[in-house]
């Protein structure tokens, strides 16, 4: 077992500045955001912040009606936070491991769940999983982001990627299914004898397929949906 004397820890444990611009992680499971302007964070999820540095919730009509109709219906999980002002923010969630990704004239669809944040200018939208329960995909809702610039992802442990090409497509648990690139649009499969190894929480074995040109980011966990957080609370 490790033991350190108070000053040990400090020095171990202290935030560094690695100077990797606006999001850099200072572990693989907090967030920092050394923030000059504003970006948009997941509801709930600072642990800490140092300067003059704003929290506005965003407003339920500042999208137009469309995403308040959205929003409605998919609850507070695809809720949104304006982080404004001058000063270092730490994010967390829950504890899960932080993905970075840069954005270049890029599309990705996000389950609402594993949205930590992303910066200002990248276009975003809620994309309601039509046909399908609340108990599927983390919730019922997805997040598209599209253009360019920094977001942060999260997973339960280390997620793995996969290509998918029209030749090869994959099937995979939509509540272990963190995102896939934009140019994918998820099919969903029910096969009642895969009822004990797909969607354990369901009752039914329900599948998503993605089949065409993009990737699909999968963890090794299935994630309580959002819905059922929130029905539960």
């Amino acid at each position: 077992m490790a033991r350190y004397s108070i000053e040990e820890f400090i020095e171990r444990s202290a935030e560094k500045d690695l100077g990797q611009g606006l999001f850099e992680l200072e572990t693989e499971r907090i967030l920092e955001v050394n923030l000059n302007g504003m970006v948009w964070t997941k509801m709930g999820s600072m642990i800490a912040y140092r300067g003059d540095i704003s929290f506005v919730r965003e407003k339920i009509l500042e999208h137009g009606i469309g995403k308040m109709l959205k929003r409605g219906i998919s609850g507070e999980g695809a809720r949104l936070t304006k982080a404004e002002g001058n000063g270092k923010l730490y994010l967390a969630d829950e504890g899960k491991k932080i993905t970075l990704l840069n954005m270049a004239d890029d599309a990705i669809v996000v389950n609402g769940s594993d949205l930590l944040a992303f910066q200002d200018g990248i276009d975003w939208d809620i994309k309601i999983m039509k046909k399908v329960s609340a108990m599927l995909a983390g919730g019922l809702f997805n997040v598209r982001l599209e253009g360019t610039g920094l977001i942060a992802i999260t997973s339960h442990y280390d997620p793995i990627a996969f290509r998918v090409t029209p030749d090869n497509p994959i099937m995979t648990d939509p509540n272990a299914t963190v995102a896939w690139s934009g140019s994918l649009s998820p099919e969903f499969k029910t096969d009642i004898q895969l009822k004990s190894l797909f969607g354990r929480g369901s009752g039914e074995s329900f599948q998503m397929k993605f089949a065409g040109e993009g990737f699909v980011v999968v963890q090794p966990f299935e994630e309580q949906p959002l819905q059922a957080q929130s029905s539960g609370s």
